[in-house]
């Protein structure tokens, strides 16, 4: 009996790590417990397109399609467990050599909602803003934003839908019903469904293949890892990129940014961050100065993000949890060394985190600190040597980036040494922009970029010979390193699917694949091991 019972018990164990582990066309999917594995490399495809034009501003998808003061750019973003923003623009943005702000008093930030459709039993009120861009030189042209609206809505109910409208109820002007589902409250048991992770965004016809291809793999939130509408790009390029900016316009004072194409880029967005809340943080391509040195302004003013409520006192760095994964948001291009106020704050949001409510640690930013390609290669150096050892102690499971315009996936790493409790790196910096899809390897031979190549646009230089290792004494690896486990020059986004306190599904899919059913390019269980890699709370304190 006891043998018939440990039988049928052994038998459904095998069934059910046989259903996990086995892809749909019944390949086996790996898992890190199988790594480090050997590095992998699958090179551009020469029939396809490196890169294509930016979508025109009077495309149907970029085109302002209402009127007066009706919303548009309707955007949600996560504030808590139990509360979210909701942000849209209303009025008609200005740009030209002379420019009159509109007065944002004049129209109300109300969003009503309610958990059943056409009935709204509760509403909230926000705040409203205006920005401006702002080059006073001969030939370039100012820029007045329309009226930005944050509304917080709060009391939710976690895992449940709502249906919501915005806008000024006085006038009346207000959009048409949309709707979204709050995600899971932080436990070990609840996790969000389907977390899409894509960057280096833009507004190409690239572009347009990634998000409808993450359209269809339906998410229930959005990381997005920097550099979202390229608008510093636009003006420079006409649409079809310029490989240097100084080369093509060396008598410009400043780099103008054209800010039309972030409300172009806003209305591209809406059918999906209306409905998914979509989290943020700046890239490099969000800096935009502007005159008196001022910068990301358009970035900080469009944004909500759940700063306040994580402790932080930026819009560049924040927290938050969505079920048993705790998220951390980390600015690359302000102060991150470790006498600064971001690494003060990410020191005591890591040691409040308890990971018996949220098992799954996760952190992006938007420059990667491992990375094999030519392309930036090396160049947030500094960033890591002042955070990653407090990353690495605190035992963070995996970290997003972008910037690199392609797709590549570590082994567990830390300090450039393969280790199985450092976390698992991916860049996902291939969202389609017009920088073309990055294609040069640094170990290639006559690949490897000169230490004066790669210098951040914040930050020190703190390019490094390795110690030891296969690259001892030398700035490049003559191979693929062992640290990068599979990288691939393609345009694409990651989906992330969290199963339980020790095992999550990445998959990135590319976007040469999104009319090939169950198709990806890279596929993988990122396995926790709590009991071998618990935090080194006596180190850190």
């Amino acid at each position: 009996m006891h043998t018939c019972m440990l039988w049928r018990i052994t038998s459904l164990i095998f069934l059910v790590v046989t259903k996990m582990v086995v892809g749909t066309d019944q390949t086996p999917i790996p898992t890190t417990l199988e790594g480090p594995f050997k590095p992998a490399t699958r090179r551009f495809d020469p029939s396809l397109r490196r890169g294509s034009d930016d979508l025109p501003m009077d495309h149907p998808r970029l085109k302002k399609n209402v009127t007066l003061n009706f919303p548009e750019q309707i955007a949600l973003a996560i504030s808590s467990p139990t509360s979210m923003w909701v942000s849209w623009v209303t009025g008609d943005a200005q740009i030209g050599k002379n420019v009159t702000p509109l007065d944002p008093s004049k129209v109300g930030s109300e969003v009503w909602y309610g958990k059943t459709s056409g009935k709204y039993k509760s509403v909230k009120k926000g705040v409203a803003v205006v920005y401006n861009q702002l080059y006073p030189f001969q030939g370039l042209l100012n820029y007045t934003s329309g009226i930005i609206h944050h509304v917080r809505i709060d009391g939710l109910k976690p895992g449940t839908k709502y249906y919501y409208q915005c806008g000024d109820s006085s006038i009346p002007a207000m959009s048409d019903e949309q709707a979204f589902e709050t995600l899971p409250m932080p436990s070990p048991n609840t996790y969000p469904r389907r977390i899409a992770v894509i960057g280096d965004l833009g507004l190409t016809s690239n572009t347009t293949t990634t998000v409808d291809h993450l359209i269809q793999n339906d998410p229930s939130m959005i990381l997005m890892v920097g550099d979202l509408s390229y608008a510093n790009q636009y003006r420079t390029t006409g649409g079809k990129g310029a490989s240097c900016f100084s080369c093509a316009f060396p008598d410009a004072p400043i780099r103008e940014t054209y800010q039309p194409r972030w409300d172009g880029w806003g209305r591209f967005m809406q059918p999906l961050i209306s409905r998914v809340p979509m989290m943020v943080i700046e890239g490099n391509h969000e800096i935009e100065p502007q005159v008196s040195g001022i910068t990301f302004t358009s970035y900080l003013t469009r944004f909500a993000v759940p700063s306040e409520e994580s402790g932080s006192k930026s819009n560049f760095y924040y927290s938050f949890d969505a079920g048993g994964v705790h998220f951390i948001m980390l600015g690359a291009y302000v102060d991150y060394n470790a006498t600064g106020s971001q690494y003060a704050w990410l020191k005591d949001d890591l040691h409040r985190v308890d990971r018996s409510v949220t098992p799954w640690l996760v952190a992006a930013w938007h420059s990667p600190w491992y990375n094999s390609y030519s392309s930036h290669y090396q160049e947030f150096e500094c960033m890591r040597q002042e955070m990653e050892a407090l990353l690495y102690q605190y035992g963070v499971d995996i970290v997003f980036s972008g910037h690199v315009h392609a797709y590549e996936r570590m082994n567990r790493v830390y300090n450039y040494t393969l280790d199985p409790c450092g976390p698992v790196y991916v860049t996902v910096g291939d969202g389609g922009n017009i920088e073309k899809v990055d294609v040069d390897f640094a170990d290639d031979p006559g690949k490897c970029p000169s230490p004066g190549v790669n210098i951040p646009e914040f930050g020190g230089v703190c390019h490094l010979n390795f110690s030891s290792g296969p690259a001892k004494g030398k700035f490049c690896w003559n191979k693929q390193p062992e640290w990068s486990a599979f990288r691939e020059s393609s345009f694409g986004h990651g989906i992330l699917e969290v199963l339980n306190s020790t095992y999550a599904l990445w998959t990135w899919y590319r976007n040469q694949d999104i009319y090939k059913e169950d198709n990806h390019g890279d596929q993988i269980y990122i396995v926790r091991q709590p009991e071998l890699c618990s935090p080194d709370l006596n180190v850190i304190s």
